[in-house]
């Protein structure tokens, strides 16, 4: 952490009051417009966060969006290695948080120093990592993933060509079986998608029998398995659009439900049960960042994201081979 951020007390965000009476949605569209500056938010967060952003996406089309910005200052709603990811791609603009501690179990899961040991026992590996790892994890990769392409990015392997997938385990094993491959799997999880209870799913199913089962593939098998469409973040937004269903149970953080409902009002969605009576289908980390924290770091222009530009150059190397995949397989433009 920079000098500047080092100020921050240690809740990670500058806790400052802030008067009930602003109007904070005014407040944040007339910063921006001083500051130039833009709001990206991913799915995930809180209603008020998606409502103000000025874009609104998966981790695929946030890092785009981050890339092609011209914005002096991207504001980044979601968690720590989405931010860096805007830093990596577009490092002259001021990339910000709500939130320093906003972070994610998945990308915590990959400690860099051992992940580097893991990859220094198995040289012949191709590494691809899944997007929600660390700038360190990726600079150790050679080419990053997310949920949308992660299909397009394998393919675009040698099937002689052995494999290294981090973090998640449970998106690689999906992948072994959609792609028949049999990549080395790092031993990571994210800790909302592990806590669908199978059982609860079955009994929601029960007591909605016309509804369609759709989630994330960080999910484990077993809720897999059950699943009608298994997509990306972006994918289940499209599918519940799409389908002919009239209501869905959702298996992935319910942050997403509120777009769902957004643009398909006449469906019903129901978030998939936690395997305990917590609203544990809600990321912690993602919840960190509200309306007012927003606000105030636009204000104040802090917590900034900071990188060594050696660390960032070889982050950026493998997201741009993501890049180019990607437009090769026409998921971006």
């Amino acid at each position: 952490m920079d000098q500047q951020n080092e100020l921050l007390p240690a809740g990670g965000f500058l806790d400052i009051s802030v008067d009930p009476s602003l109007d904070l949605f005014s407040e944040i569209a007339k910063l921006k417009q001083q500051k130039n500056a833009i709001i990206l938010a991913h799915y995930y967060q809180e209603p008020d966060i998606q409502d103000v952003a000025d874009f609104i996406g998966d981790s695929l089309g946030l890092a785009k969006k981050a890339s092609q910005t011209d914005a002096d200052i991207i504001l980044f709603a979601g968690v720590h290695f989405m931010a860096e990811t805007a830093k990596i791609l577009n490092p002259s603009k001021k990339v910000i948080v709500p939130d320093w501690k906003a972070g994610c179990s998945l990308a915590d899961s990959a400690p860099p120093a051992l992940f580097k040991k893991f990859r220094e026992k198995h040289p012949n590996h191709l590494v691809i990592s899944y997007i929600n790892c660390t700038a360190e994890i990726k600079a150790q990769s050679d080419i990053i993933c997310t949920s949308s392409n992660a299909l397009a990015v394998i393919e675009s392997v040698s099937k002689e060509q052995p494999i290294l997938f981090a973090p998640d385990k449970n998106l690689g094993a999906y992948l072994n079986k959609k792609t028949g491959r049999n990549m080395l799997l790092w031993d990571g999880a994210c800790m909302v998608h592990e806590i669908f209870s199978r059982e609860k799913i079955i009994r929601l199913q029960h007591r909605h029998p016309d509804a369609h089962l759709i989630a994330h593939p960080e999910c484990e098998e077993a809720v897999l398995a059950l699943a009608e469409f298994i997509g990306s973040t972006t994918q289940l937004l499209q599918y519940a659009q799409t389908s002919t269903a009239s209501s869905f149970i959702v298996a992935t953080e319910s942050g997403i439900l509120h777009q769902m409902q957004k643009l398909s009002p006449d469906k019903t969605f129901i978030p998939a049960p936690p395997d305990n009576l917590c609203a544990c289908n809600d990321c912690p980390h993602m919840k960190l960042n509200t309306l007012e924290k927003l606000y105030i770091a636009l204000l104040k222009e802090i917590p900034e994201i900071q990188m060594e530009e050696s660390l960032r150059l070889a982050a950026k190397v493998p997201m741009d081979r993501m890049m180019e995949i990607s437009k090769q397989a026409g998921l971006v433009g």
